[in-house]
């Protein structure tokens, strides 16, 4: 082992001494990179944004920095674990319980949705110590009075990325409000949108941010331009493009609405999960659109830049504009949407012969040469579009129905044919709900929901 490695070993952090025993003989000696960087902070008390995708050992993390922290003898709720799905808050709290066979007495109760409700309010009838659930049913037991946060010092979010993404915001804002102000804050999660850092801005207190490397190291978006005549070659351009490269997410830039609808209606005929944003569309179909872009179950977003103004599109593979903009600036702002957070993008474009001056342009405005290519053949490509693996259901109840995310997970996940792993994105509007489910249990989904598994209730329920 090397210098480097020896010196992080938690045997240094003074521990006590039950948790340093005890992770002898879990053969825990040496940290992982997340831990050697969020563990001095999280004992010092501090607030922590750590960025650690699962695998990372973040569980031990914030699991021996709460155990480190709490009285035994004050038999109240001193620390609580979000997680997304049951199946980490299962695995957290089972991991929690290994971390703390050294220590007597210590009561871990998890609290998730899908569960009979009262068989936990026994549970907290009779206290614990360190509480891990999912935001709708903790934030459920706190509305109704059976979990009381007064005494909470700590609160973990365990991949917040994921809980936002899953429709939670409302249930954690309602928890949030529920601690007391003067706690511990940390906060885990893969990747950081806006909606993140918002959260983060609001919650914490001069938040330590720690983060282990991530596969690529350097940001790259493959950038090729091609020349074409017509309106007609340019949509087999990007028929070629699609099948060649097979992105799991794609926007497509047009300068007018009715390029937008016809490129979009073109792909679609020809079997691509294609959908189109413009300012012709109603409300109700834009929220739509999004959704299903947003939540991988539609593959190609053929927009003009105006609709596509402000989106916020996390991991997107693929930018093709199928015109040029008429400003340099917005071509990079456009290709900018690709290649985040250090992953691979690719960004192609179209032109004519009348638009070589726009060339000129873009390349000053890049402050690099550009590539030009030859578009793929026929032989080069995919036989048929992909399939996305995710569906879209769209359920005749939202927040005015009293419906909520946890409510809907709850529902799919209850008798365990579904995992929380199988559910993706949910979107909560005032009088409907979205929910993304893998193609393979889709109708399964669809069945439970029909079925009054939600709520109790019978709730009109499609594929979109």
């Amino acid at each position: 082992m090397s210098q480097g490695q020896q010196a992080q070993k938690f045997a240094t952090l003074g521990l006590r001494q039950e948790l340093v025993d005890n992770l002898k003989t879990l053969e825990y000696t040496s940290m992982t990179p997340i831990q050697a960087k969020a563990l001095p902070h999280i004992i010092q008390g501090k607030d922590v944004i750590g960025q650690g995708k699962t695998g990372s050992g973040k569980t031990a993390a914030f699991g021996l920095g709460l155990l480190e922290k709490l009285n035994v003898k004050r038999f109240r709720v001193q620390s609580l674990v979000l997680c997304p799905t049951r199946e980490l808050a299962d695995q957290v709290a089972k991991e929690i319980r290994r971390l703390a066979r050294g220590i007597h007495n210590i009561k871990v109760l998890t609290l998730c949705g899908g569960m009979p409700f009262g068989p936990q309010i026994g549970s907290l009838e009779h206290g614990a110590h360190i509480i891990v659930g999912t935001p709708g049913r903790v934030e459920e037991h706190i509305r109704k009075r059976n979990l009381d946060l007064s005494n909470l010092n700590m609160l973990v979010l365990d991949e917040a990325d994921r809980m936002l993404e899953m429709g939670f915001a409302d249930a954690l804002d309602a928890i949030i409000g529920a601690a007391p102000r003067q706690r511990q804050t940390l906060l885990f999660s893969a990747t950081f949108p806006n909606q993140i850092s918002d959260m983060a801005a609001s919650i914490m207190q001069n938040p330590v941010k720690v983060e282990v490397e991530s596969t690529h190291e350097t940001t790259t978006i493959e950038q090729v331009f091609y020349k074409v005549e017509g309106d007609d070659a340019r949509m087999a351009a990007v028929e070629l493009l699609l099948l060649k490269h097979a992105p799991e997410s794609a926007v497509i830039f047009c300068s007018t609405k009715k390029y937008t609808q016809d490129l979009a209606d073109y792909l679609y005929n020809l079997g691509f999960s294609a959908v189109a944003l413009h300012g012709d569309l109603e409300q109700k179909d834009r929220d739509v659109t999004l959704v299903r872009f947003a939540n991988k179950s539609a593959q190609v977003l053929v927009a003009t830049d105006v609709a596509a103004r402000g989106l916020d599109i996390e991991s997107l593979d693929m930018v093709i504009n199928f015109h040029l903009s008429r400003e340099s600036d917005v071509h990079v702002h456009r290709i900018g949407r690709t290649g985040r957070a250090g992953a691979q993008g690719k960004a192609f474009s179209l032109y004519s012969a009348k638009e070589k001056y726009k060339l000129s342009e873009i390349e000053k405005q890049l402050g690099q040469e550009l590539v030009f290519g030859d578009l793929p053949q026929e032989d080069e490509v995919m036989p048929h579009p992909l399939v996305p693996e995710m569906v879209t259901l769209q359920i005749s109840g939202g927040k005015k129905q009293k419906v909520r995310a946890g409510d809907i997970l709850g529902c799919l996940t209850g008798d365990k044919h579904i995992s929380g792993d199988q559910v993706g994105k949910i979107s909560l509007f005032d009088n409907t709900s979205f929910v993304a489910v893998k193609r393979v249990v889709a109708t399964t989904a669809l069945k439970k929901i029909q079925n009054g598994k939600l709520k109790g209730r019978n709730f009109r329920v499609r594929k979109v």
